[in-house]
């Protein structure tokens, strides 16, 4: 508002505080209609976290030892599957989007493990790399 009382133009007083010059029109409007004070904060309720902090490092060493560990059929871990986690150990429901959220702030990331055949073998694979991978490369030629 002090910008606009030593003449500045809204477009101006937008680009100076890198808002829209929509926001500013809503300020002076806010100030017309209820003084200075309109523009004061409002704060927000944020809930807090209702797990404490000693139970969220149980679930980082339940996340640790893996899905599977926890009595899931595959050790791949969803949102949904800790929410599950989170609701039998410690009695707490959680929405599951809100359970990701959380555990990104607290380091977790979204990994997917790769796809890996059942039969895969390590050993074979490099066997074929050295061997078989070079008879069909373009170019050679395959011994007589």
């Amino acid at each position: 508002m002090d910008l606009l009382e030593e003449g500045k133009t809204p477009s101006q007083v937008a680009e100076i505080l890198g808002v829209s010059r929509q926001t500013v029109q809503r300020w002076k409007k806010m100030v017309r209609e209820g003084g200075k004070r309109a523009l004061k904060p409002i704060p927000q309720h944020v809930p807090t976290c209702q797990m404490s902090v000693s139970q969220q490092r149980e679930l980082g060493k339940i996340i640790v030892r893996g899905a599977q560990a926890a009595g899931f059929p595959t050790d791949l871990w969803t949102t949904a599957r800790i929410a599950e986690i989170v609701r039998k150990k410690f009695k707490l429901d959680y929405n599951p989007d809100h359970l990701g959220r959380m555990l990104h702030r607290w380091g977790y990331s979204c990994q997917k493990p790769t796809p890996q055949a059942r039969e895969h073998d390590e050993r074979a694979e490099r066997q074929w790399r050295k061997e078989g991978w070079l008879r069909i490369k373009k170019g050679r030629k395959t011994p007589s």
